[in-house]
């Protein structure tokens, strides 16, 4: 065989060895299709800013996960991000950490304490209580106007993610509030495939790697930031790291495959505008953007 019959060999092994990466790859990051009934439900998600926590500013009386900061970001006609826990007695509450150190100044797990138990601690100093998922529910429930949507964060702990997941979604059942809901935690978005398939899902990831705050591990958070687990979670929109974006994996899954783009934490109206030209959403923090739907 000749110099030129044997480049031209090895071309077509590289060629579909690529080939086959990429399929391989798609076949990982795939979202749900968008021929299963949720797109337009999405639309209407997707006019819509969030904010991210509630309209909140920790050094105020309105600190982020609070219903004062809900009550705000109802008031001005913002979706809001939010984050939920389940308590060691069965009940949903709303706080970013599982540990209370930072935002009430005690030591202890949200999943490890009662719901009396956390009643009595205040955030960040100020007069506002842990929330129930039920409070903020009514609070957006029962404002003035359409009701905008919630993006509601699912925080595991341990292996609790189905019985978090159920419990939620029999809290949303008893409410008429427009919602999507997003896990950092495959496994959520896997019971929600298999158990709620018209529930708009999203999964949250990053790029672990950068991370100094992640305890996943170095393969676990390589494989988690590159959404290999979406094969078993197929989400309909894909909530990234606003700074971490630009990745071949978040590409592959938003770009040509066509999940939806959530990024977060936006914190300047340009960055803003950048996520909302390319067809994307911002959940924003630090800044009050004029809300999405009085531009539409």
């Amino acid at each position: 065989m000749g110099k030129v019959a044997r480049l031209a060999k090895v071309t077509v092994v590289a060629a579909g060895a690529a080939a086959g990466l990429v399929a391989g790859a798609c076949a990982l990051v795939a979202p749900r299709r968008r021929d299963e009934g949720v797109a337009g439900t999405w639309e209407e998600l997707s006019t819509y800013r969030y904010a991210h926590r509630g309209l909140h500013d920790n050094q105020t009386p309105a600190p982020e996960n609070s219903l004062a900061a809900f009550r705000l970001a109802r008031e001005w006609g913002y979706g809001s991000e939010l984050d939920v826990h389940l308590t060691a007695d069965g009940q949903l509450v709303v706080i970013h950490d599982s540990r209370l150190q930072r935002a009430c100044g005690v030591e202890g797990v949200v999943e490890e304490k009662a719901l009396p138990e956390l009643a009595d601690l205040r955030l960040f100093g100020t007069r506002e209580g842990i929330p129930t998922f039920a409070q903020v529910l009514d609070v957006y429930e029962g404002g003035k106007g359409p009701c905008p949507p919630l993006v509601v964060e699912l925080k595991t702990h341990g292996a609790n993610y189905a019985q978090l997941t159920e419990r939620a979604m029999a809290e949303l059942d008893s409410h008429h509030v427009p919602y999507c809901v997003e896990s950092f935690d495959p496994r959520v978005l896997w019971w929600l495939r298999h158990n709620r398939p018209e529930v708009v899902r999203g999964q949250l990831s990053e790029n672990f790697v950068l991370d100094k705050d992640s305890d996943l591990g170095f393969v676990r958070g390589v494989t988690h930031g590159a959404l290999m687990y979406n094969v078993f979670a197929r989400p309909d929109f894909v909530a990234y790291r606003h700074d971490h974006r630009r990745r071949v994996a978040v590409w592959l899954a938003c770009k040509l495959l066509g999940a939806r783009l959530v990024t977060w934490t936006i914190k300047s109206p340009q960055e803003l505008a950048e996520v909302e030209a390319a067809g994307g959403v911002g959940i924003f923090e630090g800044f009050e953007p004029r809300p999405r739907k009085q531009e539409v």
